[in-house]
């Protein structure tokens, strides 16, 4: 069971509903501002239709949902959760994906959340998936169906952050293995980062493949 934190992981003032873990004076510093694609994520002038970048190559999903690019103090929270040993963290920025998400008038309703699995030793290093604590927390709030073994890891990869693009998408080629029947379903992967969006771009083609009726990404951060 992960403890609650009594105050604001920002300003450390007291929270009046410690399981939210934001006071709402810090959340509204959290979300991005201006338009955004809401296929790929990116800054565009307009956020009801795919930006010329999509319409010209559109990524394999079909929608993208973000908190904000990555930068403090989004950021400082996303590195506490992933390489401090903050798991507790997941339900608060969780949290704050799903009002993002609640901003959108053009998602399909979601059947199935899709985590992205970590290779083992990685998984045994930190301890915990970061995307897996995400989706319990989403899944549980919005009565959808998650199954934390529906998408495995075949092969071990090297840490995407440390990889130009295109050596991104060629390390990530058939390194999941689908473990589920999705045929018509609408699917949401959650990932806490997406920059190029080579790992989910590969995963949105596994579910596609295997006759996922729409993808989305629902991301902590869309960066560059």
């Amino acid at each position: 069971m992960l403890t609650v934190h009594g105050a604001c992981w920002l300003c450390q003032m007291p929270l009046a509903m410690p399981a939210w873990g934001i006071c709402s004076r810090c959340a509204k510093t959290l979300f991005a501002q201006g338009s955004h694609c809401p296929q790929c994520g990116l800054p565009a002038e307009n956020a009801g239709i795919p930006c010329g970048r999509c319409l010209q190559k559109p990524p394999p999903w079909q929608r993208l949902v973000a908190i904000n690019d990555y930068r403090p103090p989004l950021s400082q929270l996303i590195h506490r959760f992933k390489f401090s040993g903050n798991p507790e963290l997941a339900s608060t920025l969780a949290r704050l994906l799903l009002l993002a998400v609640r901003q959108r008038t053009d998602l399909p309703a979601p059947v199935q959340l899709i985590s992205v699995p970590l290779w083992q030793r990685r998984h045994w290093r930190r301890g915990y998936n970061q995307s897996e604590l995400l989706c319990r927390a989403l899944a549980h709030w919005l009565h959808a169906d998650y199954q934390p073994r529906a998408l495995t890891r075949i092969r071990p990869t090297a840490t995407q952050h440390q990889l130009s693009a295109r050596l991104r998408k060629h390390n990530l080629k058939n390194a999941f293995q689908l473990e589920l029947s999705i045929r018509g379903r609408h699917m949401v992967i959650v990932d806490d980062v997406v920059t190029t969006g080579s790992t989910v771009a590969e995963i949105s083609r596994l579910l596609l493949r295997n006759g996922a009726a729409s993808v989305q990404v629902w991301c902590l951060c869309r960066t560059l």
